[in-house]
């Protein structure tokens, strides 16, 4: 097994190169436009035969600059309690993580639709990333309250009607506003918890 250039040699030095050239791949994402390794490494002012010992390719670059963090929960500690004031609190954290990340996110989707070289045409699963344990995590009043909900199942639709694919449907095609748009994938979570209820 081949073992990653960052992790031999100097390793500290190698890690703070490598996060520059992550640092100015999202940089440059957020500016609207998808680099090229080279493109990265004149931002991050590293040789670009020293970029390519770390993203052989664009494809590699782009998957790293990714959104990293994985908190356990998008809610405060002193978040309420009642199931859709609940949901209404962790849909306007989520819509604001995905906003946040969105240029990230539009390239990691762009990538997921693509065919890969190293696998021979098929496409790589998209990174399922921790949104559905963040949402049943919303959902445990739910939980308590309605034995008879399937939360994971609520959870799963949450996700599939209000994540990333969904806001960018909502402003590139249907024309909404950012804040249009989160509004809209409140109110279509919170018309899923309802309809969960009444079936329970």
């Amino acid at each position: 097994m081949s073992v990653p250039y960052e992790a031999t040699g100097r390793t500290q030095q190698k890690s703070r190169t490598r996060e520059a050239l992550v640092d100015a791949t999202r940089a440059l994402l957020a500016e609207g436009s998808t680099p090229q390794v080279e493109d990265a490494a004149e931002r991050a002012g590293v040789s670009r035969t020293t970029a390519y010992r770390y993203f052989p390719n664009q494809r590699s670059l782009l998957l790293a600059a990714h959104p990293q963090l994985s908190p356990d929960t998008l809610l405060p500690p002193d978040a309420p309690d009642e199931p859709i004031a609940r949901l209404d609190a962790f849909m306007a954290a989520f819509t604001r993580y995905n906003f946040d990340w969105e240029p990230q996110l539009r390239t990691s989707l762009r990538l997921s639709l693509a065919p890969s070289p190293e696998q021979s045409g098929a496409r790589p699963a998209l990174r399922q990333g921790r949104a559905i344990g963040w949402i049943e995590h919303a959902l445990e009043p739910v939980a308590r309250a309605h034995p008879a909900v399937d939360v994971r199942r609520l959870a799963v639709a949450i996700r599939s009607a209000t994540g990333i694919e969904s806001l960018i449907w909502l402003v590139d095609i249907a024309g909404q506003t950012r804040v249009e748009a989160a509004e809209t994938v409140r109110r279509t979570a919170r018309a899923l918890l309802d309809a969960a209820l009444r079936d329970a």
